[in-house]
């Protein structure tokens, strides 16, 4: 649950940020008329998410064991690389999101500003997608479905409510430290994904050594115990876990991590090391 509400309030916050970005410019520029043409985008870019969610969790009913299996490897792995590629994303944009943002407002705001409804559709529905994807194959790895749905709706109310206390100017908040930690957290989070991704390849028969263990802590640490459970809801532990799982876990957190300090590292730091957004002036400021 609580991998599941790290994720909903990272990517919701993101989100938050982005809407709270656009709110806040085209209100400063006196165009409060196309606010209809964000919102929209931004309700199109939320039945996005819901309708994948949707698919993955009836899509595969009626499949053969070994092809429900095989597919729940594969969206592991592509939901390890979603993440992955959203923690460097941000870690390399969040100094000028805003100006990023300004820049495409200003591009389609002409005429009517129907253009803004898919400016908001793309900047939200990725972190939609990536949200539905992360949450359904973390479902897929605990075998439970209330407790991942459960985290990631009070992780995503969370981050909408920080967004609007942003927006109205009565919080501020590191934003590079916030994205740094959380960024290094995920990062563990979905080697979990990405083991338990070779697992389900192993129980297809893709991939082999699915009875070659690296260790067997069943005894000490049983899967349906609370710390068995606690562990396997956060960080995807197994207590029985494959050579090749091992592998893949520490193949993939020891660059990825590694990299992700040094470029953390690299960030030069602005004077001001917190993000307001009030609605007169919007501005952020990441580091």
């Amino acid at each position: 649950m609580l991998a599941n509400y790290l994720i909903g309030l990272r990517e919701g916050l993101e989100a938050a940020l982005i809407v709270t970005i656009l709110i806040a410019y085209v209100v400063k520029i006196g165009r409060r008329d196309v606010l209809p043409r964000i919102w929209a985008g931004v309700g199109l870019a939320v039945l996005l998410a819901l309708l994948l969610g949707a698919i993955l969790t009836f899509g595969t009913y009626g499949l053969s064991f070994a092809a429900q299996e095989t597919i729940g490897g594969l969206l592991s792995i592509i939901a390890t690389g979603l993440v992955t590629w959203m923690v460097f994303w941000m870690l390399r944009t969040a100094r000028d999101l805003k100006g990023h943002l300004h820049g495409n407002i200003d591009k389609h705001l002409t005429g009517t500003g129907m253009g803004l409804v898919l400016v908001a559709f793309l900047a939200v529905g990725r972190e939609g997608i990536e949200t539905a994807l992360f949450i359904w194959a973390a479902v897929q790895a605990t075998g439970a479905t209330t407790l991942p749905l459960v985290g990631a709706s009070l992780g995503i109310l969370t981050a909408v409510g920080l967004g609007w206390l942003i927006y109205s100017g009565m919080l501020k908040i590191n934003l590079s430290r916030f994205f740094t930690w959380t960024g290094a957290i995920l990062i563990i989070v979905a080697a979990g994904v990405l083991s338990y991704g070779v697992h389900d390849l192993q129980e297809a028969g893709i991939l082999p050594g699915l009875n070659a263990l690296a260790f067997n802590v069943s005894a000490v640490i049983p899967p349906d115990s609370w710390y068995g459970t606690l562990l396997k809801g956060t960080l995807n532990f197994s207590p029985a876990t494959t050579w090749l799982e091992m592998f893949a876990w520490i193949a993939y957190v020891v660059p990825t991590l590694t990299l992700f300090i040094v470029k953390s590292r690299q960030a030069k730091p602005t004077p001001t090391p917190s993000a307001v957004l009030p609605q007169t002036a919007p501005a952020v400021v990441t580091h």
